[in-house]
Order: structure tokens, then C-alpha cells, then sequence
């Protein structure tokens, strides 16, 4: 055998093994990635799967046409959505997306005490509706039940359709919020929340927009991915040692001064 024969097999299997392991170290990425997302959604993320990401949400909303606000929204370009009254001393600002199990996690051990401390008038929460999942996963379920929900302020049922949304949440790799027939079912769950106004604005994507300038403000604000969680600016989510019990008792502390 030649030296030039040998020199070229030996080039073809060195190329054979450097594909290979850049196969191997993708499909590590990947299951790293479905795994990682069910504790935290991370925004970064997203560059592991470059193609998904740079593809999702072209399907329904992401269009170039008016940004609507939710009726009551506040805060910098109307991005918030408020629970609670004006006046309470303390403010926790949230950003969330709905196909995120981590939010539902936070939702389900924190919700009472949110009801709690905002029905005293003790805390305001402002919600910052993202659609990172979409990203990360492909879909469009973040967007579609973001505008849910913002169609829901609308008729002043968001907090509870909000709740509904987490309580009847798909596997994160189940994009069943992309339906707005299973945003429309859900609604029927909040008592007046299901009307015709309700539909077309679900089926319209009416805050589509306004959802996607949401989620460019999370992106700018260099959040690493939701919930974010923020309590006099310091992002409480990440504190280990915050429980539900030790936040009523700040909320309280601070509502005595």
C-alpha cells in the first residue's frame, strides 16, 4: 500500500471519529437541554438548538402590526399586568411564561400566599408575560396563552384565568397552549370569562405584539430565564433559603414601617 493510500485512510477515519463525537456531544446537548428546562427555562438555551429557535413563532403572531397593551397594564411601555392594589408597600415583579414547569412550580407553592398578601392590599405583583419555551422547544403555546391571558385582563379575569393556565399546564414538550380551542376551553373554568369578545380576542392574537415587545424587554433586561422573580430588585428566586413563609413575613415587615 502506498504511503499516500495509507495517509488517506487514515485522513477519512479521523474525520469519521471527529463527526462522531461532535454527534455524540449534540445529542448530549439535547438531553441536557429537555432535562435542564424542567428546573429552570433558561433563556441561553435557545443557541442549542439554533434551528428551532430561529423558526419558532413565525407561524401566528409575530407579525409586524399594531402592539396592543392589555386594558390596565402599567408600568414602562404598559409591560406589566397588576394584581393587587397601587398603594401596598411592597412590589414583586414576576416574569413568567406559561409552558415553563419552573413558573408552575413557583405558582403552585407561592400562589396562596400571593393571594394572601395582595387581597390585604400588603403586596402588588406585576406580571411580565414572556415566550421563551417557544424558543427553546418550538411552538407557539407561550404566545398563545399569553395573549390568553392578556385578553383575559381585558375582561378583568386575569388573575384567575392566569391560575387556571398553571393549574392545567401541558408537558413542556406538549405544545397544547398553541391550540386556542384548549385557551378557549380553559376560559370556561373562570366563572364570565367565556364570551364572544373573549374568543375573537384569543383567536385574533389581539396582544401578540405586545407579548413579543414583553419578551424583547426580558431578553434586554439580561435575565438568565423565568420565573424571575424580583422583590425590591433583588431576584428572590434564586435565594435558597426563600420560602413562601419568609416572604409573607418581608411583605408584612414592610408594610409595618
Amino acid at each position: 500500500m502506498s504511503e499516500n493510500n495509507r495517509d488517506g485512510k487514515r485522513t477519512a477515519r479521523e474525520r469519521m471519529t471527529v463527526e462522531r463525537e461532535k454527534q455524540k456531544a449534540a445529542e448530549k446537548r439535547r438531553r441536557t437541554l429537555i432535562v435542564g428546562a424542567s428546573v429552570v427555562c433558561v433563556l441561553g438555551l435557545a443557541a442549542v438548538i439554533g434551528v428551532v429557535a430561529a423558526n419558532a413563532g413565525k407561524d401566528k403572531g409575530s407579525s409586524a402590526g399594531p402592539v396592543v397593551a392589555p386594558s390596565g397594564a402599567q408600568g414602562k411601555d404598559s409591560l406589566a399586568i397588576p394584581v393587587g392594589k397601587d398603594g401596598a408597600k411592597s412590589t414583586l415583579t414576576v416574569w413568567e411564561d406559561f409552558r415553563c414547569p419552573a413558573c408552575q412550580a413557583f405558582e403552585a407553592a407561592y400562589r396562596p400566599t400571593l393571594h394572601e398578601l395582595t387581597d390585604a392590599g400588603k403586596l402588588r405583583v406585576e406580571y411580565h408575560l414572556v415566550r421563551l419555551i417557544d424558543g427553546n422547544l418550538g411552538g407557539s403555546g407561550s404566545l398563545r396563552a399569553a395573549n390568553a391571558a392578556a385578553c383575559a385582563q381585558d375582561a378583568g379575569r386575569f388573575r384567575d384565568y392566569h391560575d387556571v393556565l398553571y393549574a392545567n399546564q401541558p408537558k413542556e414538550t406538549d405544545d397544547a397552549f398553541g391550540s386556542d380551542a384548549r385557551l378557549i376551553e380553559l376560559a370556561g373554568k373562570v366563572k364570565g370569562l367565556d364570551t364572544p369578545a373573549f374568543r375573537k380576542c384569543v383567536k385574533d392574537g389581539t396582544h401578540d405584539n405586545w407579548v413579543d415587545k414583553s419578551h424583547k424587554a426580558f431578553k434586554s433586561g439580561n435575565f438568565s430565564g423565568t420565573p424571575t422573580v424580583l422583590l425590591g430588585g433583588k431576584n428572590i428566586y434564586q435565594d435558597q433559603t426563600m420560602t413562601p413563609a419568609k416572604l409573607k413575613q418581608m411583605v408584612e415587615d414592610a408594610d409595618k414601617r
